[in-house]
């Protein structure tokens, strides 16, 4: 089939190369220019990079909402077009201009987690597993009919930044396993439970924040999903940001103030957590690992030189 292919950093990348390495052959490229923002500039492999590699047109655009873009679509002629990581609305005259549609690709196992940071927000949450979704794609996000769905298990040390090299494997088979069944005649997809629907925004400095009121487990998760190259989970310390690069939920279970610097348990140092803290029946966070203000990393003990004080979500 003839593909037009919209995408953006590794994801996009990793399609792309899913297409020139199939039978289907690629006419043009749609992807966005390079960004600063701080999700943006991780996995930033060039999919404009690789199409120009290959000989293939690309088209840079913010939003594909422009007549230029309209009409040159229509001249290459596309059977499909194929997305994965478009972070801007694409319109009904653009996915509906090709024989076929526009397929999606989304790394979460649709109908849960449309939207943004999949990964980062399933691992937080506990799921067992994550995925690839390959959808056609209609007007509302992400809420097409599933035409290829993988999943993989999230393992109970697994960081964001495993699922992501989990997950981006699955791209190629998926969507090259999609496409070989629309070209084979298949219509007739998978319909979304739309009851079961889940939708996330993009990630921003504040998604990072610790928040003591939280239950230790759900903070160990928060501090994996924020894993390198993340931006890390962080906190405060007589003012200045903390960041909380390793740690774990820890095995005594320590009442008082959500905050409180509390014990040395092991490698780590136990804080309290959980809204009913003061209760007594919680586990605390033990944290193994931080990096100060200035850019020093080691560890807790030796950062926390004695007990006692607070850490807060705020200076």
């Amino acid at each position: 089939m003839r593909v037009v292919m919209f995408g953006y950093q590794t994801w996009g990348h990793r399609t792309l190369q899913a297409l020139l390495d199939s039978e289907h052959d690629v006419v043009l490229v749609v992807t966005h220019p390079k960004s600063e923002h701080a999700y943006e500039k991780i996995w930033s492999d060039s999919v404009a990079e690789l199409a120009e590699e290959h000989g293939v047109p690309v088209l840079l655009r913010n939003r594909p909402d422009d007549d230029e873009l309209f009409e040159r679509l229509k001249e290459v002629d596309p059977d499909i077009i194929v997305a994965n990581n478009w972070r801007t609305w694409i319109p009904p005259r653009i996915f509906g201009l090709p024989r076929h549609g526009t397929l999606n690709i989304h790394d979460a196992l649709l109908p849960k987690y449309a939207g943004f940071s999949p990964l980062i927000w399933a691992l937080i949450n506990g799921e067992p597993e994550v995925g690839v979704t390959a959808h056609m794609m209609n007007e509302e996000l992400d809420a097409g009919d599933i035409v290829r769905q993988e999943a993989v298990p999230v393992g109970p040390t697994d960081t964001a930044t495993d699922l992501f090299h989990k997950t981006v494997d699955l791209i190629a088979p998926v969507t090259i396993g999609a496409l070989g069944l629309i070209a084979a005649g298949q219509t007739e997809f998978t319909k979304q439970d739309r009851s079961q629907a889940t939708f996330f925004h993009k990630r921003s400095i504040e998604d990072s924040r610790i928040d003591w009121t939280w239950p230790a487990e759900d903070l160990e998760r928060l501090v994996r999903a924020q894993s390198e190259p993340y931006p890390s989970a962080y906190t405060f310390h007589k003012g200045k940001r903390l960041d909380v690069l390793a740690a774990v939920v820890s095995q005594g279970r320590y009442g008082g103030t959500p905050g409180r610097i509390f014990y040395r348990e092991g490698d780590g140092v136990a804080i309290v957590a959980g809204a009913d803290a003061r209760t007594g029946r919680n586990h605390g966070l033990a944290i193994t690992r931080v990096r100060t203000e200035d850019g020093r990393e080691m560890g807790a003990t030796e950062y926390f030189t004695s007990m006692g004080g607070y850490l807060t979500s705020r200076p």
